[in-house]
């Protein structure tokens, strides 16, 4: 049991392990990458190493600290439990009145996006100022183990405009606190917020260590593996979780919406947008990184056609013929246009609308 168990990204676990064996612990720490790498595993595992009884640089995973901090690594049951005991109909004073904190240890804390209700969530769920607010009061008291430890998964749905209740913790940062950030993109933060934080830049894992994590935690089938990883693209989180089936459906969606766009078949685009938006089975932010899977693909193929290192290979005669069709401006033009909807998913814009617009941008003239 211990960090040893985590696989890839090997530099980020011996710079952990290092900051604690020297005791030398920042005060905030921003672990950045792909979802479903491993960010929230590895920051709950510190989080054990940070208060485990018995070891200093790793954690057993047997002591009390250890077993009740291990709890935290599958969040679902927890979320379940606090929406439960809030109630199914907050209004907005409940839900900053009662925010949302996932504790299963007095020292370690878990903030979340609120998904605000249990039986009909939000679209969008995002981190609130009550729980914001929480945390900086919890992080100025004095630890019963070791070290406080206070994980932000999805810290870039935090509003911009609340930021600054977090960036006086970051200003004064209590000695025995450390604040973890988990987001995918710097650039999804506020600069004031990233420079005050230690970053670690979590890379996909490889595709033996997919097959090896897929063969010992799952069940699924030689062919089925290899498909898995495939479509997670080095995210494990991702491989483990998928429908297989519906995540392939999804991307050649994206591949026909890409298609359209190039073929300038507006009717078809409009009809296939208006069925990924409003049937939508799947966040709608894996819909735009199966578009940047496809875009990476198509920009392989036209700089290196000969022997390109595609990220879709099942989809390699659908990408050659669209890769024929498309110069690498227009797939400039559309990564470009991909980073705008992106964007702009933080003030809600109309996704069909987005897509609609992003396609006629990609029209021929």
């Amino acid at each position: 049991m211990g960090f040893g168990e985590f696989l890839g990204n090997v530099r980020i676990v011996a710079s952990l392990r290092g900051m604690l064996s020297a005791d030398r612990i920042p005060n905030a720490l921003l672990f950045l990458g792909p979802r479903g790498v491993g960010k929230f595993t590895l920051a709950c595992m510190f989080a054990q190493a940070a208060n485990c009884e018995r070891l200093r640089d790793d954690f057993c995973g047997e002591c009390r600290a250890c077993r009740r901090i291990a709890e935290m690594a599958d969040p679902a049951p927890l979320i379940e439990r606090g929406l439960a005991e809030r109630g199914e109909g907050p209004d907005s004073v409940t839900v900053e009145r009662i925010p949302l904190i996932l504790q299963t240890h007095p020292d370690v804390w878990a903030i979340v996006p609120d998904p605000i209700r249990l039986k009909s969530p939000v679209a969008r769920p995002v981190i609130h100022m009550g729980q914001l607010r929480a945390v900086q009061r919890a992080a100025n008291f004095r630890p019963q183990g070791r070290r406080r430890v206070f994980i932000l998964d999805g810290a870039e749905t935090m509003r911009w405009d609340l930021s600054s209740v977090f960036l006086k913790i970051l200003e004064e940062p209590p000695d025995t606190s450390t604040l973890i950030l988990i987001a995918p993109s710097p650039f999804q933060l506020q600069s004031t917020i990233v420079s005050r934080c230690l970053q670690f830049f979590f890379a996909p894992l490889a595709a033996a260590q997919m097959d090896t994590l897929l063969r010992e935690r799952s069940k699924l089938p030689v062919e089925q593996r290899a498909r898995a990883a495939e479509l997670a693209e080095g995210s494990p989180g991702i491989a483990i979780a998928m429908d297989i089936e519906k995540a392939a459906d999804l991307r050649r969606a994206a591949l026909r919406l890409l298609e359209n766009s190039a073929n300038g078949k507006l009717p078809v685009l409009f009809a296939l947008t208006n069925q990924l938006v409003k049937q939508q089975a799947a966040p709608f932010e894996i819909l735009l990184d199966a578009l940047y899977s496809l875009l990476a693909d198509l920009l392989e193929l036209a700089v290196n056609p000969a022997a390109p290192q595609l990220r879709n290979p099942s989809l390699r005669k659908e990408l050659d013929l669209l890769a024929g069709r498309v110069s690498a401006t227009w797939i400039s033009k559309a990564v470009r246009g991909v980073d705008q909807i992106s964007a702009r998913q933080r003030r809600n814009i109309n996704r069909q609308l987005g897509l609609d617009a992003l396609g006629v941008s990609l029209a021929p003239r």
